[in-house]
């Protein structure tokens, strides 16, 4: 397999790892194992240079990452050569660091043109729905009708939803391009939507691959083995990991590399 693979059926290329942006927007309310600085502009904008430099050209954001959106709208240069996956449903009030639901069809409007504001463009990628965990109940919701309406509208390119559920993901495969689902070397209960996805041509990428950053310390390189695995399994599309570290982007990129250099074998 190639760094660079097809985003399911959706006509979009995507890298084989995605660079998340929780951490340049966000320092509330996030479960990390360690504490953070959000970086400041100059920090931004090399980490972005060095993600194209290695390959990277996915970048996620959410309206529930604090300042990521602005801040990559402000920073981003090049905009056509990135795939840009940003979400629907969760608000954070920066604020006070919580966190609130809306999945009404008239809020994934607002959400949507106020993420095209925000990021500064004119169309977006790929958006995906925030759920909260009832994954059935917000897509009898009619929220992704609403999203395939706003891609009918030409506004978005690709819809689906960031699931927990394995009956969610699968649900969202079969009425939308692509789902992100939770896979690691800890926690496998959703294969069978990358299943479901790979045998109907549709999109899945990865969140929470390294469990964020908890995965067993008694593994010899946990990230190496990490993203041998699931970059081996088919039907994957690109793993979204956040990172602000450029060693830790640089090395990530690297075993990423080789693990497609090893499934492809």
């Amino acid at each position: 397999m190639s760094f660079m693979r097809p985003l399911g059926n959706t006509g979009l290329t995507v890298s084989a790892l995605g660079l998340g942006t929780v951490k340049i927007g966000r320092d509330k309310g996030v479960k990390y194992p360690n504490s953070f600085t959000i970086p400041d502009d100059r920090a931004v904008t090399e980490l972005l240079a060095q993600a194209q430099d290695l390959g990277i050209n996915l970048i996620d954001t959410a309206p529930a990452y604090g300042h990521s959106e602005q801040r990559l709208g402000q920073l981003m240069s090049q905009r056509q050569d990135w795939v840009i996956v940003t979400k629907v449903g969760e608000e954070f009030d920066n604020n006070s660091g919580d966190s609130h639901f809306d999945f009404s069809p008239e809020h994934v409007r607002f959400s949507v043109e106020r993420s095209l504001q925000r990021l500064n463009t004119d169309y977006l990628d790929c958006v995906l729905i925030h759920s909260d965990g009832n994954d059935l109940a917000i897509i009898e919701k009619g929220t992704l009708d609403a999203l395939n309406d706003l891609k009918k509208a030409g506004l978005i390119r690709a819809t689906g939803m960031s699931t927990k559920t394995v009956a969610g993901g699968i649900a969202s495969l079969n009425h939308a391009d692509m789902a992100m689902v939770t896979y690691n070397l800890h926690q496998q209960d959703e294969a069978p939507v990358i299943e479901h996805a790979a045998a109907r041509q549709k999109g899945i990428l990865i969140k929470k691959a390294f469990a964020s950053g908890h995965l067993n310390d008694t593994l010899d390189d946990p990230v190496r083995e990490s993203l041998d695995q699931i970059l081996g399994i088919a039907g994957v599309s690109s793993i979204i990991a956040g990172t602000i570290n450029p060693a830790h982007l640089q090395e990530n990129v690297a075993k990423a590399r080789q693990a497609c250099k090893m499934a492809a074998q």
